[in-house]
């Protein structure tokens, strides 16, 4: 590759990144929908021209904020469950992680809040499934093959866990207070050991 086409690859990878960047700081702290195009160019120094040669337009700018969030949080999930070496102990972790990174207004702003409404309710989830409830998936069979949770059918119960998570999600994105985020682990906490073979 030459030194020029290095340079022009360099600067798009620039301008991608102050448009996800600058994106993502107005779509947290505004909301989507009281974003325009032309602020987001603005705080990212570029052009209209620019963000349509590596987007769509807003949804798709939207759409990869949304992914290198969600990222982020499964990222964070998987690394806290990973510092454990009891499979039981990881899962507990990693689902106190979930709620815990959700906590954080930006990402339950994103995520939680514009994510399904701006996609729509089954591309959303599609991106939920892709990343967390996959992981959480493995981790019920590898418990399940373990005979750490009694045998059944994984996909079912992921969903269920996966939606009581998300619903926790929300309503802490609600309510807002630390104790609050205290009271719903407890009660995921005793959800998840109903699992449990005794």
């Amino acid at each position: 590759m030459s030194y020029a086409s290095e340079q022009r690859a360099r600067q798009r990878e620039q301008t991608r990144y102050a448009l996800t960047r600058e994106g993502r700081r107005l779509f947290a702290a505004q909301g989507y929908t009281a974003v325009g195009l032309a602020e987001i160019v603005r705080a990212a120094g570029v052009t209209k021209g620019a963000l349509y040669h590596h987007f769509e337009g807003k949804a798709d700018l939207f759409r990869a904020v949304l992914e290198e969030v969600q990222q982020e949080v499964a990222d964070r999930v998987a690394a806290a469950a990973d510092a454990e070496s009891d499979p039981w102990t990881q899962l507990t972790t990693g689902c106190r992680m979930f709620l815990t990174a959700t906590t954080d207004p930006a990402v339950q702003r994103i995520m939680l809040v514009d994510g399904p409404a701006v996609l729509g309710w089954e591309t959303w989830r599609a991106f939920d499934e892709a990343g967390a409830a996959r992981h959480l998936a493995e981790a019920l069979t590898a418990l399940a093959d373990a005979g750490v949770i009694a045998p059944q059918p994984v996909a079912p119960l992921a969903h269920l866990l996966s939606g009581a998570m998300n619903e926790a999600a929300l309503w802490l994105a609600a309510s807002g207070t630390a104790e609050d985020l205290n009271d719903t682990w407890t009660a995921l906490s005793r959800l998840l050991d109903s699992l449990r073979v005794q």
